[in-house]
C-alpha cells in the first residue's frame, strides 16, 4: 500500500526495522493504537488485542505511523475482508472488523469525541440507525486511467493516498446491479475511440432505474454514440454523457433524471450533485430528524444546507413553514423543482453562500425549529447568527463527529442543552461516523 507524506523538520521518514507491537484500542480514523518507546503509534489494519509485526513510517516527536506487515495473534474480532481488493483500494478500511465491532467503535468515538472535545454528554443516547452492510451504495463515482502504452483505459477506484486508479470487476459495497456494470463497462469504454477524453464514471441506482453517467471532455463521434446506445439498450440501462458545459446526452429508453422518494415525496437530482448513497438509512435518518424536530403546524422551520430537499419536503409535509437554505444555485432549482412536483407549497428554497455574512439575507430571522445538514467542514459560520435565528430546537446531521464537537460549543454557550445523540451508520465497513444530535433551549 502506497504512502506518500510530506517532509517536516520535527519527522524522520527513515524506515524502521521490523517492530512488535501489542496493539490495544481503535483510533477515530479505524487504525490499530500501539505504544513505542514512549510514542503512540498509529497502525492501519490493526485490531485490539492483536500483537503485530510492523515497520515504523512516520515518526514525530510525540508519535509515530506504522505499516502492517502481519498480525502474530488474531483478534477474536478479526474477520476475512470480502472484497478482493481491499488491500489495494482505498474506498473501504475496516473490511476485517466484524460489523457489530464495527459498530460499537463508532458508537463509542462518537460518545468520547462529544465528551472530550465539547465537554458536554447528551442525556440520552439514541440506538444507532443502522442496515445492510454489504451492497448498500446506490451511487459511487469510479476513477478512469488511460495507459499511453497500452492505450487501454484502467476503471477502478483510487489506492490508499494515492492517485493510482486500482482496476476493478465487482465491488461488494455498491449495489449489486451496479456492481455487475462495471466489468462490461469496462469493456465497452475500452472500445470508444474517445477514450483518451474520458473523465470518471458515476453510477447510480435510481428508483426509476440504473444509470451510468460518462463525464467527456470532447464531443462524441457518431459510431462511439451507437456504441453507446446499443450498451444501454442492452442492459437496460440509462447512459448518460455528461459534457464540458454540463449538458447531458441520454442514451436509453428513459429519459428522466434519476430520483427517489420519500413516502410520498420524489426528489429528483442531476448526476453530480449531492445525494446520500446509503438509500435505507436515509429514509431512516429523515424519519428520525423529522420525529425529533417535531414540527407544529405555526411553526418556521429553517433548513440549512438542504440540497434537493432531502429533510425539507418532508419536514413540509409535517406541517408548519419550512426555508431551505444551500449554496449550489443547480440544487436550489432543483429542490423548487421538486416541491413543485410533489405539490407542497409551505416551503421555499433560497441560494446563499452559508459561509459568507448572512446579515442581509431575507429569510435570516426567527424560527422556530433549525436543522444542519453541513459537509465535513461543519456548519460553525452559520452558527454565529444563532441570536437572530433562537432556535428552540436544533436537529443537528453530522457527517463529521469531530466538527459537529466543535460546532457545540456555540450551541452550548447559547444556553442549548444536548438532549439526544445518535450514530448513523451510514458506511459500513469504513471508518466514516455519521450522526444526529437534538440540542434544545434549557
Amino acid at each position: 500500500m502506497a504512502q506518500f507524506f510530506k517532509a517536516k523538520p520535527n519527522s524522520s521518514k527513515q524506515l524502521s526495522a521490523k517492530v512488535t507491537l501489542d496493539v490495544t484500542q481503535l483510533d477515530h480514523l479505524g487504525a490499530g493504537i500501539a505504544q513505542h518507546q514512549g510514542k503512540v503509534v498509529f497502525i492501519p489494519g490493526a485490531l485490539p488485542g492483536e500483537r503485530v509485526a510492523a515497520q515504523l513510517i512516520e515518526q514525530k516527536k510525540r508519535h509515530a505511523r506504522a505499516k502492517l506487515l502481519k498480525v502474530e495473534s488474531d483478534s477474536h474480532d478479526r474477520v476475512e475482508p470480502r472484497c478482493p481488493y481491499y488491500d489495494k483500494c482505498g474506498g473501504c478500511d475496516l473490511q476485517h472488523l466484524s460489523i457489530d465491532k464495527q459498530r460499537s467503535h463508532k458508537q463509542s468515538t462518537l460518545v468520547d469525541l462529544m465528551a472530550k472535545l465539547s465537554h458536554t454528554e447528551a442525556e440520552l443516547l439514541a440506538p444507532a440507525l443502522t442496515g445492510d452492510g454489504w451492497h448498500y451504495r446506490r451511487r459511487a463515482r469510479l476513477a478512469t486511467y488511460y495507459n499511453k502504452e497500452s492505450k487501454q483505459i484502467t476503471l477502478g477506484f483510487r489506492a490508499s493516498s494515492s492517485r493510482q486508479v486500482i482496476d476493478i470487476k465487482q465491488c461488494p459495497v455498491l449495489a449489486k446491479p451496479l456492481s455487475d456494470l462495471i466489468s462490461p463497462i469496462s469493456v465497452l469504454l475500452n472500445q470508444l475511440t474517445a477514450k483518451k477524453a474520458l473523465g470518471h464514471l458515476e453510477l447510480i441506482d435510481a428508483d426509476n432505474g440504473y444509470f451510468a453517467v460518462l463525464r467527456m471532455t470532447k464531443a462524441l463521434s457518431d459510431k462511439d454514440a451507437k456504441k453507446l446506445a446499443c450498451f444501454a439498450n442492452e442492459k437496460s440501462i440509462s447512459l448518460v454523457v455528461q459534457g464540458n458545459e454540463g449538458e447531458l446526452t441520454i442514451f436509453g429508453d428513459n429519459d428522466e433524471l434519476p430520483y427517489y422518494t420519500l413516502g410520498d415525496v420524489k426528489l429528483n437530482f442531476t448526476p453530480g450533485n449531492f445525494v446520500q448513497v446509503n438509500a435505507a438509512i436515509n429514509e431512516a435518518m429523515v424519519k428520525q430528524a423529522v420525529d425529533w424536530l417535531s414540527v407544529q403546524g405555526d411553526e418556521r422551520v429553517l433548513d440549512l444546507f438542504c440540497g434537493v430537499g432531502n429533510f425539507s419536503l418532508p419536514l413540509a409535509r409535517a406541517g408548519g413553514e419550512v426555508i431551505g437554505v444551500e449554496g449550489v444555485p443547480e440544487m436550489v432549482k432543483q429542490a423548487r423543482d421538486n416541491a413543485a412536483d410533489s405539490k407542497i407549497e409551505n416551503v421555499s428554497f433560497f441560494h446563499t453562500d452559508l459561509s459568507a455574512d448572512l446579515s442581509k439575507e431575507p429569510w435570516l430571522g426567527k424560527v422556530d425549529k433549525l436543522l444542519l445538514d453541513p459537509a465535513r467542514a461543519g456548519a460553525f459560520e452559520s452558527l454565529q447568527w444563532l441570536k437572530k435565528m433562537k432556535p428552540k430546537a436544533i436537529v443537528y446531521v453530522s457527517c463529521d463527529p469531530s466538527s459537529l464537537a466543535r460546532d457545540s460549543e456555540p450551541l452550548l454557550k447559547h444556553g442549548y442543552k444536548l438532549k439526544r445523540l445518535g450514530l448513523i451508520d451510514m458506511f459500513p465497513q469504513t471508518h466514516h461516523i455519521e450522526a444526529m444530535a437534538l440540542f434544545e433551549l434549557d
